[in-house]
């Protein structure tokens, strides 16, 4: 791994110390991992559990100051019940096609949250929708706010990112 100082506009930090090359390995987000994750970037979960191979799903996500990663999710989706039988999960996020390779893979263990839901999906529209002003995506938002959530929490327990 090589850190170098940058302004460099497709890291998350221009101007601070970050990793620009190279893969690496720990069991915790570092700040320049929360930085990246904290950009409206969709993730793929992948959850353990049945005999079916891993069914990896575009997710809307936050990366917490805990060094967490959440989503929300219907209580009676099938991920939910994947999880209460093994609560094994991984998450990857990647930068989009134009920008510089990066990606960061989270696995860890799930705890699923009956509270916060609701505040989280508010916060995730607003970070992945920039029109909430539009009648229609309010509309949207005030169903979804309207309907039963649940709040998956990963906890990390191997981090692997790689930057180019």
């Amino acid at each position: 791994m090589t850190t170098v100082r940058t302004t460099d506009p497709y890291l998350p930090s221009s101007g601070r110390t970050a990793m620009t090359t190279g893969f690496s390995r720990t069991d915790f987000l570092t700040a320049d991992d929360l930085d990246f994750l904290r950009r409206p970037l969709f993730g793929f979960l992948s959850v353990a559990g049945g005999p079916d191979p891993a069914q990896p799903r575009p997710v809307w996500f936050e990366a917490t100051d805990e060094g967490t990663i959440e989503l929300f999710t219907d209580p009676a989706s099938p991920k939910v019940r994947r999880l209460g039988r093994d609560p094994r999960a991984s998450i990857i996020v990647a930068t989009p096609v134009g920008e510089r390779e990066r990606w960061v893979s989270v696995t860890g263990r799930v705890t699923i949250e009956s509270d916060g839901a609701h505040d989280l999906l508010a916060r995730l529209f607003a970070r992945y929708w920039d029109d909430l002003h539009d009648p229609a995506r309010a509309e949207e938002l005030a169903g979804m706010l309207a309907a039963d959530w649940v709040r998956i929490v990963l906890h990390p327990e191997t981090v692997r990112r790689f930057a180019n």
